[in-house]
């Protein structure tokens, strides 16, 4: 537990001081005089619009005092969320009592970032405390919040629109819990969200096509009930982490997840529905530790590229129907610690893949290999020729044509200077002489060119190039309020690792579990 309160205050430490750049100062330059004067100048304003919010009325004890005007935003908004709890078996929320807010449990304070000198509450974690209930729209006068965790819980029903004012917020944990309705698309208008973590819930429809513009750390969205393609645009996504699996995606494999290669460092799109060949593309994604495409129905070869991924640690297309040969390049990659591609039609591989012990080859049609599929069986699959193009996938678009460089005549020879006309006739006045003609100079480039297109070696059989995606149309459901339901069903053992509270002192985000730590929840 002390762990855990370190982790977050380091967490909350960082996050304000990033924020702390764009949030307003002016307060800072006020004058202690000043701001008595201010403060004495708005209280009665501030009384009467803190004990009202979007037109209900809001008692507050008479007796009670609260240190400044966002002290006691916090404490409507936590008495107005506990009394939507209907069950609190932990008795996680027994001493939100009063006005010290701070000392509530999961409430922890912070120096403000536009006014150091008053205290708000800057995040809340009541993670693993089984508590049933909804989310409160009073958890919108929370202006300064930065993180909320409510992992591990029964809350239900959708995310208020109140939480539009949560301008500030870095880190939002909503798993393993049973939210429901559209994605909540309000989340993607909060500026300073980086890290997004709704799984295990009860989500449906679409995915919107703006989650992957968003300038977001994490997305992880496993373990709903999502129902689309995967948008075209997802290699616009600058996440680490992107966890996708157990919904319904049903469609290709996205050859711009190429795109991502600079910050993608796991990618889990585990039974998902995808439906197409393994895109060549995914061997650009060399910082990649993590890749995890199995339970799908993936055809074709393996592709070479893959063993350009000097960085993967864990390889898994189990359960598809991939066939052809396991490269040796893939096999001796150098951090390649687990690779599993059982369950497949894979008819060769090399001899560094049949050393290794922690390599799964299992049902597959290797002669000589133990335990791998019949021969009528092999015999009947591999007869049949794959054509990747018949999934009518995006291709990659072709590089575009190199625009011819203007071509500019030699100037002309300068000319030597020319000596004044002679005196003209009376007559006739002399013809005013023309200037020397400059050689050429083309202006100075305020930007560097573009780089010229890489000379990439022809592209392998079954490996095809994607056309510019679609614009994407973005559809934002009208708000709904929450919905209030019962919850009373425990919710299943959470799934992040005790690491999860044991990151170093000053990481920003939760650590992020691998692929053996999202195994979906085990059956009640």
């Amino acid at each position: 537990m002390k762990n855990k309160i370190l982790h977050i205050h380091a967490s909350l430490y960082v996050v304000f001081c990033l924020q702390l750049n764009v949030s307003t100062t002016h307060h800072l330059n006020v004058s202690p005089d000043r701001r008595a004067s201010f403060d004495d100048h708005n209280h009665f304003h501030n009384h009467r619009r803190l004990l009202s919010y979007n037109g209900d009325p809001l008692a507050i004890q008479p007796w009670l005092r609260f240190e400044n005007s966002r002290m006691k935003n916090a404490y409507i908004a936590l008495q107005s969320w506990k009394e939507s709890m209907i069950s609190d078996p932990k008795n996680v929320t027994a001493n939100w009592v009063g006005s010290d807010v701070c000392n509530y449990t999961g409430v922890f304070c912070w120096p403000a970032p536009d006014d150091p000198f008053q205290r708000t509450v800057s995040g809340i974690d009541i993670t693993h405390g089984d508590i049933a209930g909804h989310l409160s729209h009073e958890l919108g006068l929370l202006y300064d919040i930065a993180l909320f965790h409510v992992n591990s819980n029964r809350f239900c029903g959708t995310i208020p629109q109140s939480f539009l004012n949560l301008k500030l917020l870095f880190e939002i944990d909503l798993s393993n819990n049973r939210f429901s309705g559209k994605f909540p698309d309000l989340l993607l208008q909060l500026p300073t969200l980086k890290y997004l973590d709704i799984r295990y819930n009860e989500f449906e429809g679409e995915l919107p096509g703006k989650l992957f513009e968003k300038e977001f750390d994490a997305i992880l969205v496993n373990n709903n009930k999502f129902f689309s393609s995967l948008p075209d645009n997802i290699g616009n996504s600058p996440v680490s982490v992107l966890v996708m699996a157990n919904n319904k995606l049903e469609g290709c494999v996205p050859v711009s997840l190429g795109r991502m290669a600079r910050t993608l460092q796991e990618l889990i799109l585990r039974n998902t529905g995808l439906s197409s060949c393994f895109p060549c593309e995914i061997g650009k994604l060399k910082n990649l530790t993590v890749l995890d495409l199995s339970q799908n129905r993936i055809m074709g070869p393996l592709p070479e590229s893959i063993g350009d991924m000097t960085s993967l640690e864990q390889l898994n297309v189990a359960h598809n129907m991939m066939s052809g040969t396991i490269s040796t390049r893939i096999c001796l990659l150098p951090n390649l610690a687990t690779f599993s591609f059982n369950h497949n039609f894979f008819s060769a591989e090399a001899p560094a893949c049949v050393k290794s012990t922690k390599f799964d080859d299992r049902k597959n049609c290797l002669r000589g290999r133990p335990m791998q599929r019949s021969e009528v069986e092999c015999k009947k699959f591999l007869s049949q020729r794959v054509n990747c193009s018949s999934f009518n996938c995006a291709t990659s678009p072709p590089p575009a044509p190199s625009s011819p460089q203007p071509i500019y005549s030699p100037p002309p020879p300068v000319s030597p200077p020319r000596l004044p006309c002679p005196p003209p006739p009376p007559a006739i006045p002399c013809p005013k002489c023309p200037p020397p003609q400059p050689s050429f100079s083309p202006p100075p480039l305020l930007f560097p060119p573009p780089p010229s297109p890489p000379n990439h070696p022809p592209t392998p059989p079954g490996c095809v190039t994607p056309s510019p995606p679609p614009p994407t149309t973005i559809k934002v459901s009208p708000s709904q309020p929450p919905l209030m339901c019962p919850c009373l069903k425990p919710p299943p053992q959470s799934f992040l690792p005790k690491s999860f509270f044991n990151s170093p002192p000053f990481s920003t985000s939760p650590q992020i579990p691998h692929v053996e730590e999202i195994a979906p929840p085990p059956s009640q």
